[in-house]
């Protein structure tokens, strides 16, 4: 990891919300749209999302969590950062959050029906890549998803936030087709890939078209969904 986050303790959101307010919105639009996002995807492909155990890896200050944990059966959240992880919880006392190291995840193997990751792995080291999924992977029950959300570097406007935000500094971005790669390498079958984050509004008109343009690379953001096989459990 490249940026110490325990420094953003009490100005994550601030921070990033200097970096993208040109947009007209803040950080909590975008994390209750990949909350959404992740939520039908787990019902579509899982079924009813409140059955589910779900883990935030790289949660931070749990910003995405606060419009999860009531859609959910049990949500989990985990960082490197004790600062973050501190101000997760303060937020969100029906989440269990735990600390990370750089090396494995603090769960059992097989732990989740879920384990997903926002915007967390262009902060970790390229040749770091391959083991954080694997990590994933490896705590996630077989048939479990995968999902990881990350920027999308062909987007003008994504680049010019990532650019403008203090942590973001000196990151390398990833595109669907290594992310891809990397679930795959790890054991998780890549099932669905789409761009998402496409307008900085959010209607049902709006939704629909952005479903519809989800092949298009042009989308603020992109997810990569992979479902855990029987081999690597």
């Amino acid at each position: 990891m490249k940026a110490d986050f325990d420094e953003y303790q009490d100005s994550y959101a601030a921070t990033v919300d200097a970096s993208i307010g040109f947009t007209g919105q803040d950080v909590d639009f975008f994390a209750r749209l990949k909350a959404d996002d992740l939520v039908e995807t787990i019902v579509r492909r899982l079924g009813a999302a409140e059955a589910t155990r779900v883990l935030d890896v790289g949660c931070g200050a749990g910003l995405t969590d606060a419009h999860l944990v009531a859609r959910v059966g049990e949500l989990h959240g985990t960082d490197l950062s004790r600062g973050l992880l501190d101000t997760a919880a303060a937020a969100n006392p029906g989440v269990s959050y735990r600390l990370a190291d750089e090396s494995a995840l603090p769960f059992e193997d097989g732990s989740f029906d879920v384990s997903f990751a926002i915007c967390v792995l262009h902060h970790v080291d390229p040749d770091g890549r391959e083991p954080f999924v694997r990590e994933m992977t490896r705590v996630t029950r077989a048939g479990g998803l995968v999902l990881v959300y990350e920027h999308n570097p062909l987007n003008p406007l994504t680049r010019v936030a990532v650019s403008r935000c203090e942590f973001d500094h000196g990151v390398v971005l990833l595109r669907p087709g290594e992310t891809a790669g990397l679930l795959r390498g790890a054991g998780a079958l890549p099932i669905e890939s789409r761009y998402i984050a496409f307008f900085p509004w959010r209607t049902r008109v709006l939704h629909a078209v952005e479903r519809a343009l989800a092949r298009l690379p042009l989308g603020g953001q992109f997810v990569v969904v992979g479902q855990v096989g029987d081999a690597l459990l």
